[in-house]
C-alpha cells in the first residue's frame, strides 16, 4: 500500500519532540532531495544525531529508515494536495516578520542547491540541442506555463522557430510532423501535469530530441529525456516556488544567446528598429 510520507509527517507534527520537529521541517522544506540521502547525510543536514533519524522513521510507523526511504521516494511523485499544503504552511509559517524573511531565505537556498547540483555537461548539451534544432517546441502547463512563456519569449528572439504548446486539444495537430532534428522541451514540477508527460513521451517516441526541466530524478519526464536539468521548486506551502527554475532558464537563455553566431546581432538590431517604429517602450 502506498503511504504519503509527507501527509503522515504533517499529521503527526503536533506530537513530535523538538529534535523530531527539526527533522520534519527539514524534510518538508526539502522534499525532492531527502529520498537520495542515507541516515548519516540526513542527520547532518537536519543537524540531529543518526539515532534521531532512525527513531523518527519508527515514530512515523515504519520498521526503520530503509522502509521510510522507499515510501518517501513514492511520495515525491504523489505530493500533497493543494489544500493539504495550505494546512502545512500554516503550521510552518507564523505571522511575524521573521517568517516573511524565512520565505526569501528558502528561495535563496533553492537557488544555491540548484547551482550546486547542476550537471554542467548536461547544461551545455541542452544549449547545443537548442542551437542545432530545426524547430523548438516548449511544453508547459498550469503554473509551469509561466516558465514556458518566459522561455519562449526570449528564445524566440534568438532562434528561428520556437513554439509553446499548452492545451493539446488546440495544439495537437502541430506535432504530427515531428522530426528527429526537432527539439521538445518539457517543463513540469511536482505535482506533475499529465498532459506535459504525455506530450513529452510522444516526442520521444517520434525520435525528436528532448530536454526535461524538472525537479528531481524521480520525475516522470526523466525516462523520456535525452537531457535532464533539475532545479528545486518546492517550499512547504500551497504554491510552487519557481525562483530556482527561472534562474536555470535564465542561464540557458543567456548561454544560448552567447553561443548563437549567425545573424543574432542583426536580428536584435532589426527588432530595435521595429520597437522604435511602434513606440513599444515608454520614453519620457
Amino acid at each position: 500500500m502506498d503511504i504519503n510520507v509527507y501527509k503522515v509527517i504533517s499529521e503527526k507534527m503536533s506530537s513530535m519532540s523538538k529534535s523530531q520537529l527539526k527533522v520534519a521541517q527539514f524534510i518538508l522544506k526539502n522534499p525532492n532531495h531527502v529520498p537520495f540521502h542515507n541516515v548519516g547525510e540526513l542527520a547532518r543536514l537536519a543537524n540531529v544525531s543518526d539515532a534521531t533519524i532512525v527513531r523518527f522513521a519508527t515514530f512515523l510507523g515504519f520498521s526503520g529508515y530503509p522502509e521510510f526511504q522507499r515510501h518517501i521516494q513514492t511520495s515525491v511523485q504523489q505530493q500533497l494536495s493543494t489544500a493539504e499544503r495550505l494546512k502545512l504552511s500554516n503550521k510552518l509559517y507564523g505571522e511575524n516578520d521573521q517568517e516573511i524573511s524565512q520565505i526569501f531565505k528558502e528561495d535563496i537556498g533553492n537557488i544555491q542547491l540548484t547551482m550546486e547540483n547542476l550537471d554542467a555537461k548536461s547544461f551545455h548539451q541542452a544549449v547545443e540541442y537548442l542551437l542545432k534544432a530545426k524547430k523548438v517546441y516548449i511544453v508547459a502547463n498550469r503554473s509551469a506555463a509561466a516558465l514556458g512563456m518566459f522561455m519562449h519569449y526570449y528564445l524566440n528572439m534568438i532562434l528561428d522557430h520556437v513554439e509553446i504548446l499548452e492545451s493539446m486539444k488546440e495544439n495537437a495537430d502541430r506535432l504530427y510532423d515531428l522530426q528527429n532534428d526537432d527539439l521538445v522541451v518539457g517543463i513540469s514540477y511536482s505535482r506533475y501535469t499529465k498532459n506535459t508527460v504525455d506530450v513529452f513521451s510522444y516526442a520521444k517516441e517520434k525520435g525528436s530530441m528532448t530536454i526535461a526541466l524538472t525537479d528531481n530524478l524521480l520525475s516522470p519526464l526523466i525516462q523520456h529525456a535525452d537531457v535532464s536539468l533539475t532545479s528545486t521548486s518546492q517550499m512547504p506551502t500551497f504554491i510552487d516556488s519557481f525562483v530556482a527554475p527561472l534562474s536555470l532558464i535564465n542561464a540557458l537563455i543567456i548561454y544560448t544567446g552567447k553561443e548563437k553566431k549567425d545573424g543574432f546581432d542583426q536580428k536584435l538590431n532589426s527588432l530595435e528598429d521595429v520597437w522604435d517604429r511602434f513606440n513599444v517602450f515608454y520614453k519620457d
